[in-house]
């Protein structure tokens, strides 16, 4: 038996060693596929949730989502299944770390680097936003950096298949989901995030990497929340003078309070990231010139 009593061994192919992460509803842990001879992360489902027919839904329709997207920016996920009354998902094991590691141990990272990590995250949520999901949770500790420098999105745990006819029966109307430090103001208020609502938690993400913090912070999710919706943050150029302006106003852009004030799709947000590197001007940058000649 391992940590909590799981089992060593799920369905006498996958043997599960170290946890090494913990989320909302499930622990992860080191794995080997004894059939394909490879090392995984096998995502186990809290045993308080096991029992909850709502919960092992959300969990099944987890692992059926992330299965169907193939991208290199996004964790694959393998296999999926119930074991002993456990339920379980095998995916890829990425050697290296999460962003919020990396975030604890050096506060920040330059703008360049920053922006290509936001590229390669754009370009995830790119990709998923077409396959109809939006993933709701994107933060640093859903953003792994691996050992050969890739950036891949997991988690697309509470990710939702957009105009899904059961979607009413699962998640109650207005129930707000996620982490409230990168929440968007339209999920702080309860409403259904779209793929707008992902960008502006990366801008969020974007912020804290080159300003050692993230923008809006308090005592309880709740007051984070209130500042989502009302609050304006800090100019980042206070926290770190050496972020370009072009960086400035690509945040900026993202962290819109009115969604349709925000780039129109991750894609638009990946090309002009791939400007900013490039030494292009940026169209977040042309448009905030031109709103301020207005």
């Amino acid at each position: 038996m391992t940590t909590n009593d799981r089992p060593a061994v799920i369905n006498d192919r996958y043997e599960m060693s170290r946890r090494i992460g913990r989320g909302g509803m499930a622990d992860v842990f080191l794995g080997r596929d004894r059939l394909l001879d490879r090392q995984v992360a096998i995502k186990v489902l809290y045993p308080e949730f096991a029992v909850d027919p709502n919960f092992v839904e959300r969990f099944r329709r987890e692992a059926q989502a992330a299965a169907n997207l193939s991208h290199p920016n996004i964790v694959n996920v393998y296999d999926w299944g119930r074991h002993a009354g456990t339920y379980f998902i095998a995916m890829e094991y990425v050697e290296g770390r999460t962003l919020a590691d990396i975030l604890r141990s050096f506060k920040r990272v330059t703008p360049k680097q920053a922006a290509e990590i936001a590229t390669e995250v754009s370009a995830a949520l790119a990709f998923a936003h077409e396959a109809g999901l939006v993933h709701r949770d994107i933060k640093p500790a859903n953003i792994l950096i691996g050992s050969n420098g890739q950036v891949k999105v997991a988690d697309f745990g509470i990710a939702r298949a957009m105009n899904s006819p059961t979607e009413s029966n699962l998640t109650q109307a207005g129930a707000v989901m996620g982490t409230a430090t990168y929440f968007s103001p339209e999920q702080a208020q309860g409403a259904q995030p779209d793929p707008r609502s992902d960008l502006y938690s990366l801008g969020i993400v974007m912020y804290e990497m080159v300003g050692g913090q993230p923008p809006f912070t308090g005592e309880n999710p709740v007051s984070i929340a209130y500042k989502q919706v009302h609050d304006q943050p800090q100019p980042l150029n206070q926290l770190a003078t050496d972020v370009p302006r072009a960086y400035e106003a690509i945040v900026a852009k993202l962290l819109a309070k009115d969604p349709q004030v925000r780039y129109t799709s991750a894609g638009a947000l990946r090309d002009d990231l791939r400007r900013f590197r490039n030494g292009e001007q940026v169209l977040a940058l042309a448009a905030a010139a031109g709103a301020a000649r207005a």
